[in-house]
């Protein structure tokens, strides 16, 4: 069967990865690498990051949380802290290829795992129409915020929910993560998924994919 939508996440595939930021951040608090990851895969469908990102949780909430989660794996930080970086750099050669796509007569969907404060790749959306996140977020024909839906990646329903909402088979459908436990569920269903660890490699394998030149 041919593929006939592409399915996105957006932070760490349409913007560069918020773990990036996360590095950026350990590294001015002196703290180990990869800290932040850790904390979060901890726990990881009951801690404050996952409660958040299913808007279980206020802002408030979350940054007592995270403190005490971290504080417990031996090292302070505040939530509020991380959510100040979370935002991240689009990019432009992403935004061109979903253009191409479009133009070539494929739906294109996304599924973002976000939480309900602030605004950045990782965050609540904007009602800016002028906002350029969402100028990206207005090429997809339906985009899922887990922090709207009370269900966040990979829980296989948020992906069911999409397949629903585009009206396509799962075979039809080429999926595009920077983690791999959120490409499992997807391969799952009997999508195409491609791990993003750069966004040449992710244009690449796409490109080889559909059988199209992508920027």
């Amino acid at each position: 069967m041919a593929f006939t939508a592409v399915i996105f996440d957006f932070g760490g595939v349409i913007t560069a990865s918020p773990f990036e930021a996360f590095n950026r951040l350990e590294a001015q608090r002196g703290l180990p690498r990869d800290f932040v990851r850790r904390v979060n895969a901890t726990a990881p469908d009951d801690n404050a990051w996952a409660k958040f990102e299913r808007s279980e949780i206020d802002a408030a909430t979350f940054d007592t949380l995270f403190a005490e989660e971290a504080r417990a794996l031996g090292h302070d930080l505040d939530g509020g802290s991380v959510l100040a970086v979370l935002s991240g750099a689009v990019r432009p050669a992403m935004v061109r290829a979903l253009d191409r796509l479009k133009e070539a007569g494929l739906t294109l969907a996304c599924i973002t795992n976000n939480v309900p404060a602030g605004h950045g790749a990782g965050m609540a959306r904007s009602d800016d129409a002028r906002d350029e996140l969402e100028q990206i977020f207005a090429r997809f024909e339906q985009v899922i915020e887990s922090s709207k839906a009370g269900v966040r990646k990979p829980d296989p329903r948020i992906y069911q929910m999409m397949l629903e909402r585009i009206g396509k088979a799962a075979a039809e459908c080429v999926y595009l993560d920077d983690l791999g436990i959120n490409c499992k569920p997807a391969a799952m269903l009997g999508m195409h998924a491609i791990k993003v660890r750069s966004g040449e490699q992710a244009l690449a394998d796409l490109s080889a994919a559909l059988g199209i030149a992508l920027p």
